[in-house]
C-alpha cells in the first residue's frame, strides 16, 4: 500500500452493522425515516402511535466476561486507577477524562523498559490493540517495509508462514493488519470476542518480539535474484521480491511518483530524504543481516508504544505484555535527524513517466511546497489543517477557484495539501496535466491567491462550517472508532507528544473560534509561513516518453552489477536457494500451534437494541432509536422511486451524485 501508509496486509473483516433502517411503501408514503428522531419534543407531537420493536438484552455473555474479569481476580479496573499506581511492572503517569467522547485515557510506562502505553477506557464492545516501533529509516534500502512483511512469516511460539491469514478462520476479528509509515511501524487488531482479543494478542506479541526472521522469507517477501524460469540455468536472472515488485508498482504510477520525489527534495538531510517503503534502486542493497539488526535495535520495548481500547479489561492485559517484555533491559532507541535546515528557495526538474489519460502536450506537474510548522505543536497543526481546508478544497476555495476553475491543468497536483506526517510539517500547492509554459502562470495564480488570503482571510460562514464538519467527523461513532482514534494521534505519539493532546479536538476548537474573532488568525498563517518563505520547493517533472524504459535499463544494469561479484559457485548457490524458497511455499503446515476460538468461546445469544416504530403526520413511517453517538443526531430519509419513472432507472446513481453539487432554489452550493 502507498502513500504516506505502506501496508503489507489488509485483513478487514465487515464490521457488523449496529442499526439500519428498511422501508417499503408507495411512493405517495413516502419518506421521511429517522434513525434518531427523538431529542425534540416537536417530533414527539408528529408521532400519534409508537410500538417498541425490541427491549435491550441483558448483559451477553462476552459483556459479563469484559466486566468481571477483573473484579474476580481481584485486580483493580481502569476506572479505578489513580496516578502513580504500580500494575505488572506498570506504573500509571497520567489519567485524564474527555467527557465529550465519554473515555478515559490512561497513560502508562513499563518501568525496566520504557515502554509507553496508552489505554482508552470506553464502553465500546470492538476493542483495540496495537503494538507499534519507531522505525525511522537512513536510507531507501525499504528495511522497517520489508521487516513488517518478514516479521508476519512465523515467530517462536507459531512457526507458521503468515499467521495473519492462518488466523482468519480462527478468529472473529474485525480488523488484522500492520502498516510502515514514514517513522514507525504498527500492528493493529481488533474484535469484540474477550478470548480472541487474547488470542490474537499472544499471536501479535510473539510476531514481533519474537519472529523467527528466516533468510528464505527475507528472500520471499525482500528481494532476491532469480532465473526468469528457474528449471533453466542458462534463462536470464531478474529480481524478484514481494516489497520489490510492490514498491515497483507504486513508483511506476506517476503521481505516487511526483509526491514522492517532491517530498524527498524538500527535506535533504533527513530521514524523510529517504522512501520508508522502499526505492527499488536500493531495495537489493539490503541484506537479511541488516534486516535483523534493524529488528533487534528497533523492535525493542524501550521503542514502543503499546495502544489499547475498549471495555476489556486492562489489568489482564497488563499481565501478559509485562510478561513478554521483562526479560528486555532499556535501551536509548537510536536517532534520526529529522529537521531539515532552511535552503531558502529552490527549484527542481525531474523526468516522470507519462500518463495514459490527457492531452499528448499538457503532461507536466508542478507544485510548490513551503516550509510550516513543527508538528509536535498539536494546535498549530490543527489551524495549519483547517487553513489548508479553506484554501483548496470545494469550489468556493480561493485556490480551486485560481487553479481548477482556470482550467490550466486538468486537477491538483498528487502532493496538494497539508502534511502533518513529518516533524516539520509541509503545505504544497499545485497542478498535474499543465502546458511547460505554463509553469510561470501557475505559481503567479498561487502567490497571487495567498496575497489576496493574506489581505482578505476567508469568509467566516466558510470558517463556522469546516470546524462544524472537523466536530462531527470527530465525533461521529462508527465501528471502528477505537481504529480511528489510534490513526489519528500515532504520528504525534510516536514524535514525543501526549497523544492525549489529539483527543482534544473540542478544546482546539473553541480556541480557533476565539482566535478567528480577534481578527486576522488565518491572515497571520499567510504571513508567517508563506509572504516570505524561509524554505520554498518549486518542483517539477516533465513527462518522459522512454522514461520506463530507461527504468528497466537501470534495473539491468543493477542484476548485472550484482552478477559481476558472483562467483559460479555463488550462482549454484542461489539457484538452491530458491528451489528450497519454492519447496516452502508449497509445504503443507502444521497448524495445531496457532490459537482458536471455540463454540464454548462465543456467545450463543445475539446482541439485541431498542428501536421505536411510529408514524410521522398521517402516514409516514419512522423508526427511531435512542444510543450513545458522542451528542450527535442522525437523521436519514428514503424515497421510494421503485415505481416512478422505470426508464431513468439507469441514470438515478449520476442523478444522486449531481444532487450535492446543483444546490437549492434559494443557494448554490457554495452557501450551503
Amino acid at each position: 500500500m502507498q502513500g504516506t501508509i505502506k501496508g503489507a496486509r489488509i485483513l478487514s473483516a465487515a464490521s457488523k452493522t449496529t442499526a439500519r433502517s428498511v422501508f417499503g411503501g408507495s411512493a405517495r408514503r413516502a419518506a421521511y425515516t429517522a434513525s434518531l428522531l427523538s431529542h425534540t419534543a416537536a417530533a414527539k407531537r408528529l408521532l400519534h402511535s409508537r410500538r417498541q420493536l425490541s427491549t435491550t438484552a441483558p448483559a451477553t455473555q462476552q459483556q459479563q466476561q469484559a466486566q468481571g474479569v477483573a473484579a474476580s481476580s481481584n485486580e483493580p479496573s481502569a476506572s479505578s486507577l489513580v496516578n502513580g499506581q504500580e500494575l505488572h511492572g506498570f506504573v500509571v503517569e497520567d489519567i485524564q477524562t474527555v467527557s465529550e467522547l465519554k473515555l478515559k485515557a490512561i497513560r502508562l510506562r513499563h518501568q525496566k523498559t520504557g515502554a509507553e502505553w496508552l489505554h482508552i477506557d470506553r464502553d465500546d464492545s470492538n476493542n483495540v490493540f496495537s503494538v507499534g516501533f519507531n522505525t525511522s529509516v537512513s536510507d531507501s534500502t525499504g528495511v522497517p517495509h520489508i521487516l513488517e512483511h518478514t516479521t508476519l512469516c512465523g515467530s517462536s511460539k507459531y512457526p507458521v508462514r503468515d499467521p495473519f491469514f492462518k488466523m482468519l478462520n480462527r478468529s472473529m476479528s474485525t480488523f488484522m493488519n500492520a502498516w510502515t509509515a514514514h517513522d514507525y511501524t504498527q500492528y493493529p487488531f481488533s474484535t469484540q470476542n474477550a478470548k480472541d482479543y487474547e488470542n490474537l494478542q499472544n499471536v501479535y506479541l510473539d510476531a514481533v518480539f519474537q519472529p523467527s526472521l528466516r533468510e528464505v522469507d527475507f528472500r520471499q517477501e525482500g528481494w532476491r535474484l532469480e532465473r526468469s524460469d528457474p528449471t533453466d540455468t542458462s534463462s536470464s536472472w531478474q529480481f524478484k521480491g514481494v516489497v520489490y515488485n510492490e514498491m515497483k508498482g507504486a513508483f511506476s504510477d506517476a503521481g505516487s511518483l511526483f509526491a514522492t520525489r517532491a517530498e524527498q527534495q524538500m527535506f535533504p538531510g533527513t530521514t524523510y530524504q529517504y522512501v520508508s517503503g522502499g526505492d527499488p534502486a536500493f531495495i537489493p542493497d539490503l541484506t537479511h543481516a541488516q534486516l535483523v539488526e534493524f529488528h533487534r535495535t528497533r523492535y525493542h520495548p524501550s521503542n514502543a508504544r503499546i495502544y489499547s481500547y475498549g471495555n476489556f479489561p486492562l489489568a489482564p492485559q497488563l499481565e501478559r505484555v509485562g510478561g513478554v517484555i521483562s526479560s528486555y533491559e532499556c535501551i536509548t532507541p537510536a536517532v534520526v535527524p529529522m529537521d531539515v535546515k532552511p535552503f531558502g528557495e529552490r527549484l527542481v526538474t525531474e523526468f516522470g513517466p507519462i500518463e495514459s489519460v490527457g492531452s499528448a502536450d499538457k503532461q507536466t506537474k508542478f507544485s510548490i511546497s513551503y516550509l510550516t510548522n513543527d508538528m509536535r505543536n498539536v494546535y498549530e497543526t490543527f489551524s495549519m489543517s483547517m487553513f489548508s481546508s479553506l484554501l483548496l478544497n470545494g469550489t468556493s476555495a480561493p485556490m480551486h477557484k485560481a487553479l481548477i476553475d482556470s482550467h490550466i491543468g486538468s486537477d491538483y497536483s498528487s502532493n496538494t495539501g497539508y502534511s502533518p506526517y513529518t516533524r516539520q510539517t509541509v503545505l504544497s500547492v499545485g497542478l498535474q496535466g499543465i502546458a511547460d509554459k505554463d509553469i510561470p502562470l501557475v505559481e503567479q495564480r498561487v502567490g497571487e491567491t495567498f496575497a489576496r488570503v493574506s489581505k482578505e482571510g476567508f469568509e467566516r460562514r466558510r470558517i463556522d462550517a469546516a470546524l462544524a464538519t472537523v466536530e462531527l467527523a470527530y465525533k461521529h461513532k462508527t465501528s471502528d472508532f477505537g481504529l480511528s482514534l489510534m490513526k489519528s494521534l500515532s504520528t504525534g505519539w510516536f514524535h514525543g507528544v501526549n497523544p492525549v493532546e489529539y483527543l482534544k479536538v473540542s478544546e482546539n476548537v473553541a480556541r480557533l473560534r476565539a482566535d478567528v474573532a480577534s481578527g486576522r488568525f488565518f491572515e497571520g498563517i499567510v504571513d508567517r509561513y508563506f509572504t516570505n518563505s524561509g524554505h520554498k520547493l518549486k518542483y517539477v517533472m516533465l513527462a518522459d516518453a522512454k522514461y520506463n524504459q530507461s527504468l528497466d535499463q537501470r534495473e539491468h544494469e543493477m542484476i548485472q552489477s550484482k552478477l559481476n561479484t558472483l562467483t559460479s559457485s555463488d550462482l549454484t548457490t542461489i539457484d538452491e536457494k530458491n528451489k528450497v524458497l519454492a519447496e516452502e511455499q508449497m509445504k503443507k503446515e502444521d497448524l495445531s500451534s496457532l490459537p482458536t476460538l471455540t463454540l464454548a468461546d462465543v456467545d450463543a445469544a445475539a446482541s439485541r437494541y431498542a428501536l421505536d416504530m411510529g408514524v410521522a403526520g398521517e402516514c409516514v413511517p419512522v423508526q427511531w432509536r435512542t444510543t450513545s453517538t458522542n451528542g450527535i443526531s442522525y437523521f436519514r430519509a428514503i424515497n421510494d422511486v421503485r415505481d416512478k419513472y422505470p426508464e431513468l432507472r439507469p441514470y438515478l446513481p449520476l442523478f444522486c451524485e449531481a444532487l450535492t453539487y446543483l444546490g437549492t432554489k434559494s443557494r448554490d452550493m457554495p452557501e450551503i
